[in-house]
C-alpha cells in the first residue's frame, strides 16, 4: 500500500463549529492576532492571552467531529493496519477532533489547545480547565505557564519529522487550508515530483494549480467522498 500524507487545516473544523481565523468574519476579524498569537502579545498582557485562549478551550468542549474528521479516522485504519507508516496527519489545528474523531497517527505542527507549557521546567500537562498567571505548574508548581501553541514568529513542531514523511510520500492532500501560512503552505511544492497531490478545500486556494486533482464544497461532503473513492481503489 502506498504511503499517504494528509495536512488539515482550519476549513476541516468549520463545520464543526469552530471559527476559521482568515475569513471575513473569522477570528482575526474580532481580535487582533498580535496581541494574542504573539510572544510579545504575551509579554505585554498576558492576562489578555489567558483570556482568549481559556475561551476558546470552553468552545472546544462544545463541538464534536464532524464526518471529515471520522472520514479520515477510517482511512487511517484502513492504512495502519497493513503498515505503521503507510499514513500521517500533520494538521494546523490546534483542536483535538481528529483525535476524538478516532485518528491516532496525528502531529500537531502548531501545537495543542488542551496543553500547556511551563516556561520554568518545560512540562507540557494536558489541560482542560482556565489557566490564569495564579495558575501552577503540575510538575513544578511555577506559575509560569502559557498555552502550548505555535505563536507567529515561533517554530513550527516537529518539522524534521513532517518533511521526511513527506519526502517518501506517494499521496499528499491538502483539506481546509488557505495555503497562505508557511511552512504549511510550502508543502505540496516538496510533494509534487515525486506524490500525487490533491486539494479538498471549500474553494480553490492559492496554490490550486499545483495539484494534481481537486474537490471544492464543504468538508463534510469532499472528504468522504474522496476516502471512500481511495479505500475502492485500494481493495480493487
Amino acid at each position: 500500500m502506498e504511503r499517504i500524507v494528509i495536512l488539515t487545516g482550519a476549513g476541516i473544523s468549520r463545520e464543526s463549529g469552530l471559527a476559521t481565523f482568515r475569513d471575513e468574519a473569522g477570528v482575526w476579524s474580532r481580535v487582533r492576532l498580535e496581541d494574542v498569537c504573539t510572544p510579545e502579545g504575551f509579554a505585554r498582557n498576558p492576562d489578555q492571552v489567558d483570556a482568549f485562549y481559556n475561551h476558546r478551550r470552553q468552545e472546544l468542549q462544545h463541538v464534536a467531529p464532524n464526518a471529515a474528521h471520522r472520514a479520515l479516522a477510517e482511512l487511517e485504519q484502513a492504512y495502519g493496519a497493513n503498515e505503521d507508516d503507510a499514513f500521517l496527519l500533520i494538521t494546523q489545528n490546534i483542536d483535538d477532533l481528529h483525535e476524538r474523531a478516532g485518528s491516532h497517527n496525528v502531529v500537531h505542527m502548531h501545537g495543542e489547545l488542551l496543553q500547556l507549557r511551563c516556561l520554568s521546567c518545560g512540562a507540557t500537562p494536558t489541560w482542560h480547565q482556565d489557566c490564569t498567571r495564579a495558575t501552577a505548574c503540575p510538575e513544578c508548581g511555577a506559575q509560569a505557564l502559557r498555552p502550548d501553541v505555535v505563536w507567529f514568529g515561533e517554530m513550527p513542531l516537529h518539522m524534521e519529522g513532517i518533511m521526511d514523511a513527506i519526502a517518501r510520500c506517494d499521496c499528499f492532500v491538502a483539506i481546509g487550508t488557505s495555503a497562505t501560512v508557511y511552512p504549511a503552505a510550502g508543502f505540496t511544492e516538496l510533494a509534487t515530483n515525486h506524490a500525487h497531490t490533491v486539494e479538498l478545500n471549500l474553494a480553490p486556494s492559492g496554490k490550486a494549480g499545483l495539484f494534481d486533482e481537486a474537490a471544492y464544497g464543504p468538508a463534510t461532503s469532499v472528504v468522504p467522498r474522496f476516502v471512500k473513492s481511495r479505500l475502492a481503489a485500494e481493495t480493487s
